[in-house]
Parts: structure tokens; sequence; C-alpha cells
């Protein structure tokens, strides 16, 4: 697989044969539904991703004490499919050299691709979105299809928080999954969703996505299907840093930076947070 950038993320300059975490960028939004541009996502969060010191006190770790390799972007096919199809490739050498991958989208539709690959038990995501249609705008590969394409990979059990918008058939089909709405977040508060979810998983496995629509479009207005009254960066950045000990593997997607970058500087520092919050629980004490 080659990749190609412009920029690495800040602090993932090691040789991949070092590296404990790798990022690869899937610039596509090729089944857009409303606002194109979530193409050009990976590279607004690599660049504000220098704005941020190093060292992230939360966790007394400095990130250059940690193996990350940025490999750059997958170059795209046009159609869905094929660009699931180069995911699986990429994952499937990152997981066999013993790497965790990191994906920055892009458009949601990436994700089953990783997930097929890594075979989590549970897969956790934050989105505005179901995503559980079987199939949108001609392809069953769209991202309005993400999270139905992730049942059909065989996970035991998918987890959505945030989610305020799809059909009724979607939400019917939800019934069966563990659904925390955008206002079950207000209502309940985020620690008590956590410890809900984390008492569910157990010791299994998991795969955590995060949607940036799944955070309000008033605070991050750069999305490409924005949604109001929704959750907050605290509260996904609480979600990343809870479940981050347990995945296998952790994507951003759905940044389309035509704000101001608050929402691509949002997916830099939480992506700095799954990195510390994983790599502190496999080397605890350090």
């Amino acid at each position: 697989m080659q990749y190609f950038t412009q920029q690495l993320f800040a602090d993932a300059d090691n040789p991949y044969a070092d590296a404990r975490y790798v990022i690869y960028g899937v610039p596509y939004d090729g089944t857009v539904s409303y606002m194109p541009g979530t193409r050009l996502g990976p590279r607004a969060i690599r660049d504000v991703s220098y704005n941020f010191e190093s060292y992230l006190p939360d966790f007394d770790l400095d990130l250059l004490d940690v193996p990350v390799a940025d490999l750059g972007d997958i170059e795209p096919f046009s159609l869905p499919d094929d660009v699931v199809e180069q995911v699986e490739l990429a994952v499937h050498e990152f997981h066999r050299d013993g790497k965790l991958p990191i994906m920055i989208g892009g458009e949601h539709s990436v994700t089953p691709g990783a997930v097929k690959v890594l075979k989590p038990a549970c897969y956790l995501v934050c989105d505005a979105h179901l995503d559980l249609r079987d199939e949108y705008g001609g392809t069953s590969d769209s991202h309005a299809c993400a999270t139905r394409r992730v049942m059909d990979c065989g996970v035991e059990d998918v987890y959505i928080i945030g989610a305020r918008s799809g059909t009724k058939e979607e939400y019917e089909l939800a019934k069966d999954l563990h659904l925390y709405s955008a206002e079950d977040v207000r209502r309940l508060g985020i620690d008590k969703v956590i410890d809900e979810i984390r008492t569910s998983v157990g010791d299994r496995s998991l795969y955590l996505s995060v949607d940036a629509d799944g955070i309000d479009c008033c605070l991050t207005p750069g999305l490409g299907t924005p949604e109001p009254f929704g959750l907050t960066p605290l509260d996904v950045r609480d979600v990343v840093r809870a479940f981050a000990p347990a995945a296998v593997g952790f994507d951003y997607v759905e940044v389309c930076p035509n704000d101001s970058g608050q929402t691509a500087a949002v997916a830099a520092r939480i992506i700095r947070d799954f990195i510390a919050a994983h790599w502190c629980s496999e080397h605890p004490g350090l």
C-alpha cells in the first residue's frame, strides 16, 4: 500500500518498525449527502496538531516518549466499496505487524473496513446519526450505512452514544442495540453512561469510532452533516479516555474543515488523548 501526505501528525515521526501506534488518513467523501469536504479532514487535523504541546499533564506523559508513526494518507479510489477494501488491506498489514491502527477520515463509510479485519467483540461509536440504513444513494457502503455494515462484521454488541437522527426503520433496528441518545447523555450524565457501557463490555475488546457530528454543531461546526443538540467535546473526550484501554482500533471521521478550525482542533486533541490513555494502560506506573 502506498501512502501520500504533505505533513504528518505532530509527534508521530517514529519509524514504522518501532511504532506501537500507526496513524493513517483516508481522505474520502465520495458518498457525501449534504456538504462535501470531509476529504480535507485528515490534512486539517494534522495541521492543527502542531498547535499543542507534546506533554499531556492529565496523564503525566510526553507523547515524544510514545512510539507513534504517521504513514500519511491512502490515495482513495472513487467507488466506496473499493475504498473500504483499501482500508481492509492497510489494517490487515498493521494488525499483522502488531500495530494499533488510528484512522483519520474522511467520511464514516470507511470504518467497517477496519472493523472487519480487527474483529472486536464490541463496537462503540459517538455519532449524531444511527447510520443503520442498508442502502443509501445507490450503495450499501454509504456513510449512512456505516454502523449497519459494522453489524455485518459479526460484532457481539454495538453501543451508540449521541444519536439524534435516523429514519423510523433505523430506530426500530436500534432497539436491539445499546443506544444512548444525546438527550440520554444530558439527562443521565456522561459518567453514568460510561459506567453502564463499561459494565456491559466487561473485559471484551472493542473498536472505538468518533464521528465529529456527534458533537453539537454549535460547538464544532465543521461538519458535512451538522446536527444541533448534541454531545460536548468533553463528553466525547471522556468516552475516548474511558474506552481507549480496551480498544483494538480507533478512528476520528467526518471533520469537514469549513469552520475556523475548532472541529479539527478537537479531533487532534482527542486523538492525542486516545494514544495517551491506551499507552498508559499498557504501561502503568511509567
